[in-house]
């Protein structure tokens, strides 16, 4: 069940075109922001005057990050982030920046305000969030659910996953991840990715062609 007063934005940023999310409350103009990606202007331009209260991290790698620093200097918000990838976001050989000289600058960030765990529910916004860790993509990998909206980085994608080739992923751990966390959530959740468009997790179970065949 969508939250009352919830209105969800997306900006696709960057190079790698990596979705970010603006979640506001429209009654009282609290807004929190997902995986503020590379060049970020429109980005900013939509956050001028409003009132963030919070970024989430879904995972550090550099494309969910590089507009981090930027609106952490327009918002002054605090950042939450798993905890094994705390220190991703001031290690550019950890978040990968540093292996993408042409693409970007290495990306070095303050460490986050505060860190997740699996089970935890924030209340930001006047909404409650349940973090969930679904590593696989990377160690550190969360995903937020709101309601029947499920934000959940580079993990599940519209008939695709994440991708598990770079360092501190594993396949099989995102499979588990996946199928005894994700496909736990009701059929009419809405999964908001890293990359491209939304889907359900409905949809992900009868058609993404990388699960279908794993499913207990």
């Amino acid at each position: 069940m969508t939250p009352e007063h919830l209105s969800i934005r997306s900006f696709a940023l960057g190079p790698f075109q990596t979705n970010a999310y603006v979640l506001t409350n429209t009654e009282t103009g609290e807004t929190i922001v997902i995986d503020p990606g590379m060049q970020p202007d429109s980005l900013l331009r939509h956050l001028e005057g409003k009132n963030v209260v919070a970024v989430l991290l879904t995972h550090a790698h550099l494309d969910h990050i590089g507009g981090l620093n930027q609106v952490r200097e327009l918002t002054h918000a605090p950042v939450y982030i798993h905890s094994l990838e705390q220190s991703w976001l001031t290690n550019p050989d950890l978040n990968g920046s540093s292996r993408w000289p042409s693409i970007t600058e290495p990306i070095m960030c303050q460490p986050a305000e505060y860190e997740l765990a699996e089970g935890q529910t924030l209340l930001l916004a006047g909404f409650h969030i349940q973090v969930m860790h679904t590593p696989g993509h990377s160690p550190g990998s969360c995903s937020f659910v709101l309601g029947q909206h499920c934000f959940g980085g580079d993990v599940l994608f519209a008939q695709s996953i994440g991708r598990t080739d770079l360092p501190g992923g594993d396949y099989e751990t995102l499979m588990i991840s996946i199928q005894d966390k994700l496909f736990e959530l009701e059929d009419d959740t809405i999964v908001y990715p890293g990359h491209g468009p939304k889907t359900t997790i409905e949809t992900e179970k009868t058609y993404n062609p990388f699960v279908t065949g794993m499913l207990r």
